[in-house]
């Protein structure tokens, strides 16, 4: 499956999943599930928090893995067309970013827009802005 195949369905339900994390995690802890955040606080110097942070991350990381493990017809199939270089300095790039704009799409953009922070409203803008004009310039490149 290339990732030009919208699926509603399943694009729904993980939207109303990630909103109900960032919710339960915003009610029941009174933190943002901002990624970025929750990832850089289980680095020295540590967070006093550091058994939520580690919870958390646990289950972004096991859900996927216990889903291909229990139910894998409903992991669709994702074809890289980049070398692994390129993927690794595209990382980077993304992580440089994240510290620039103090936070992420997770943490701007599904925690501080509902907010109406307007700080998150610039960040966001600026993050798919970016994304678009990235995605502008991959396809134009590969068509010369």
């Amino acid at each position: 499956m290339l990732l030009e195949n919208f699926t509603p369905w399943s694009a729904l339900i993980g939207g109303l999943l990630i909103g109900l994390s960032a919710s339960f995690l915003l009610l029941f802890s009174g933190r943002l599930s901002g990624i970025s955040g929750i990832l850089q606080g289980l680095l020295p110097p540590f967070s006093g928090d550091v058994g939520l942070r580690a919870i958390y991350v646990v289950g972004l990381i096991g859900a996927p893995l216990l889903l291909t493990a229990f139910a894998p017809s409903l992991i669709p199939e994702i074809e890289f067309r980049s070398s692994t270089g390129f993927l690794i300095v595209a990382g980077l790039l993304v992580g440089f970013g994240t510290r620039l704009g103090s936070g992420c799409t997770s943490g701007h953009g599904i925690c501080g827009l509902p907010r109406l922070s307007p700080r998150s409203i610039v960040a966001t803008g600026v993050f798919f802005t970016v994304a678009a004009l990235t995605v502008f310039a991959m396809r134009t490149a590969s068509l010369v």
